[in-house]
C-alpha cells in the first residue's frame, strides 16, 4: 500500500457500520427505544491527546447516566496532519476513532453483567435520532445556571452533567458548545479544568471505570507494533519473554515546544492531567513570584529546566530513574536490567543525533521514533498512538509533566497498575 496517500480506511468505517448495537430492533436500552448523547461539544482539530482525555471522560459520562455515548471520526489539526493539503482525501481531514482506540469509546462492548448501552456511530446516531427527536443541550448555559466554570472540582462537575442527562426524559440529547467569540474553551471538561488540581477528584472514578479498565489498544497499532517489536529485542528474548520489560521510554518534545514553555512559564501553569497526581514522584511546585501573563526571569528559567531540558539534564534524569527503578525492583543487583532507551520525540534534527551519540556512550541501546518502519498509510496515520502504546509497556516511562500525550500515556500505565517509581517527569 502506497504510505504516501492518505488512508481511506474503507474497511474501518465498514467495521464500524457492521458493529451489532447498530440495529433498531435491539430491546432497551438500545435500538429504537434507547437513550444516547452526542457530545457536539467535544474538542476537534487539536492534538489526538487533548482530544482523547476528554472522550475517555465524555465516555464515562454517557455509561453512568444510562445513554449510549456518540463516537466520532479524530478530525486532525491541520499541522499535525502527516500529509500535505493537496493529498487529502476530505477537508477536514479525519482518522476513524477505532483506527486510534479499542474498547468502550469506540463501540467496543461493557463486561458481559453489564446492561449498559454500547457506544454507537455518529452515522448511526442520526438513523436512530433524526433531528425531531433531538434535544440541545448547551455547555455555557448549564455552566452559567449551575457555576460549572472555576470553583467546582472535577467530581462536581461530573455529578452536576450526570444529574442533567440522566433526569431528562428526551431519548436522543446533542451537548453543543457556542462559538469561541461566546465561550473559548466550552467543552463539559474544559482546558481549566484539565490544567488544574480540579481534576483529581475524578481520578480514582475514571480509572476503575469500565471506559479505562476495557480501553484496548486498536488493531492497526496492535499489527503495526508486532511488526516492528524485533527493535526491541535483546539477547536471550524469546516468545515468551516481553521484550519491553528492558524498556525505557522518554518523552522528549521539542520544536514547537520553545513557545509553549515560555507561555506555561508567564501564565505559572502547573502540570497538566493526570502529571499531577500525588503520589507519583517528581511533583512540580508553581514557584512564588512574578504576575499571570508575565513572569520573572528566575522562575522561567526554573520552568525551563523542566519543560525543555538540556541534554545533560536529560541524559541525568534517564541514568537517575533507570537506577532508582532498578534498586526498587531488583535490589542491589549490578546486573542491568533496564538497557534500551526508545525516545519519543517530535525532533528530527541534528540535535537529537547529538543526544542519541552521547546516550549511547552511557551504554544505553537506542530506538527512536523515526525507525519505525510503517507499512500502509493507516500505520502512518497512527503513529502517534503507536508512540504512546509503546510507551505504555515500557518498564519505565519518563514524560513532560506539561503534556496531554504524556497524561494519557500515565492513565494507561496507571491502570495498567504499573508502580509509581516506573512513571517519571522531567
Amino acid at each position: 500500500m502506497n504510505i504516501d496517500i492518505p488512508p481511506r480506511y474503507l474497511d474501518v468505517y465498514e467495521e464500524e457500520r457492521r458493529l451489532p448495537q447498530h440495529n433498531l430492533s435491539l430491546p432497551y436500552p438500545e435500538g429504537s427505544t434507547g437513550r444516547y448523547v452526542k457530545f457536539t461539544s467535544q474538542i476537534n482539530m487539536l492534538g489526538w491527546n487533548n482530544v482523547l482525555n476528554e472522550l475517555l471522560m465524555l465516555t464515562h459520562l454517557a455509561y453512568k447516566s444510562k445513554r449510549a455515548y456518540v463516537f466520532q471520526p479524530y478530525i486532525w489539526k491541520w499541522e499535525y496532519y502527516p500529509w500535505k493539503r493537496s493529498e487529502v482525501w476530505n477537508w477536514h481531514p479525519h482518522t476513524p476513532l477505532s483506527a486510534l482506540i479499542a474498547g468502550p469509546t469506540a463501540g467496543g462492548g461493557w463486561p458481559s453483567d453489564d446492561p449498559a448501552p454500547r457506544s454507537v456511530s455518529t452515522d448511526y446516531w442520526s438513523i436512530v435520532c433524526p433531528k425531531d427527536k433531538v434535544k440541545q443541550i448547551w455547555t455555557h448555559e448549564m455552566k452559567e445556571k449551575y457555576n460549572l466554570r472555576w470553583d467546582p472540582n472535577g467530581k462536581q462537575i461530573f455529578d452536576r452533567w450526570n444529574q442533567i442527562l440522566s433526569d431528562d426524559p428526551a431519548q436522543c440529547i446533542e451537548v453543543i458548545a457556542p462559538k469561541r467569540d461566546v465561550e473559548d474553551f466550552a467543552q463539559v471538561f474544559d482546558l481549566w479544568l484539565w490544567g488544574s488540581e480540579r481534576i483529581l477528584a475524578m481520578w480514582e472514578e475514571l480509572r476503575d471505570s469500565p471506559v479505562s479498565q476495557l480501553l484496548r489498544t486498536s488493531p492497526v497499532i496492535e499489527r503495526n507494533i508486532a511488526h516492528n517489536e524485533h527493535l526491541f529485542w535483546s539477547a536471550g528474548t524469546t516468545n515468551t519473554t516481553d521484550p519491553f520489560s528492558h524498556v525505557f521510554a522518554a518523552h522528549i518534545r521539542r520544536g514547537d515546544f520553545d513557545e509553549a514553555c515560555l507561555n506555561l512559564a508567564n501564565w505559572k501553569s502547573t502540570f497538566y492531567g493526570w502529571n499531577q497526581l500525588p503520589y507519583l514522584p517528581d511533583r512540580f511546585t508553581v514557584p512564588p513570584g512574578g504576575e499571570p501573563g508575565k513572569n520573572t526571569p528566575e522562575n522561567v528559567k526554573y520552568y525551563y529546566a523542566r519543560c525543555l531540558p538540556s541534554p545533560e539534564t536529560i541524559i541525568k534524569r534517564i541514568n537517575d530513574a533507570r537506577d532508582e527503578y532498578e534498586k526498587e525492583v531488583y535490589g542491589e543487583s549490578k546486573q542491568q536490567h533496564v538497557h534500551t532507551l526508545y525516545i519519543l520525540t517530535n525532533d528530527r534534527s541534528e540535535w537529537l543525533d547529538n543526544l542519541r551519540t552521547r546516550l549511547e556512550a552511557h551504554q544505553w541501546r537506542i530506538v527512536t521514533s523515526s525507525d519505525l518502519v510503517h507499512r500502509n498509510s493507516q500505520e502512518k496515520d497512527v503513529a502517534m498512538a503507536t508512540d504512546m502504546d509503546l510507551a505504555r509497556r515500557a518498564a519505565i516511562f519518563l514524560g513532560n509533566g506539561w503534556s496531554s500525550f504524556t497524561s494519557n500515556i500515565l492513565h494507561r500505565r496507571l491502570v495498567d497498575r504499573k508502580i509509581p517509581i516506573s512513571n517519571r517527569f522531567f
